[in-house]
């Protein structure tokens, strides 16, 4: 699957229609963003049922700024809309793709599970 461009205009939808979406945050300048776009499209191509967005940070300073991203790139991991993982760097392609197994393996009624106790313990 190609990577898509997110914006104002498609952010939420991505995230909300798609049960596993992961954001690669970028801008054209970055050193370390330019040796990572072949990692993230490679790793792309072998997960048709993920769903692999861009940002560019330069673009799209609000969206960069919404999720609080200081450091560029910047990988951000959504299952059913909720963060499973947000670093900054650029990972190596096999560990880019352990972590797109291990989170595609996650018991998601038991992260929504662990969640809802969070919370309910917070209040």
């Amino acid at each position: 699957m190609a990577t898509i461009e997110l914006n104002g205009s498609n952010l939420e939808s991505t995230i909300t229609d798609n049960d596993f979406v992961i954001i690669d945050f970028w801008a054209p300048w970055c050193g370390p963003c330019k040796s990572f776009g072949p990692v993230y499209e490679a790793v792309s191509e072998k997960y048709p049922d993920v769903v692999f967005a861009k940002v560019n940070t330069e673009v799209e300073q609000e969206i960069a700024g919404h999720f609080q991203i200081r450091s560029i790139p910047t990988l951000m991991v959504f299952r059913e809309q909720v963060i499973l993982y947000s670093e900054a760097g650029a990972l190596p392609q096999n560990a880019f793709e352990k972590l797109v197994a291990d989170a595609k393996a996650l018991d998601m009624a038991e992260v929504h599970k662990a969640i809802a106790t969070e919370q309910a313990n917070a209040s």
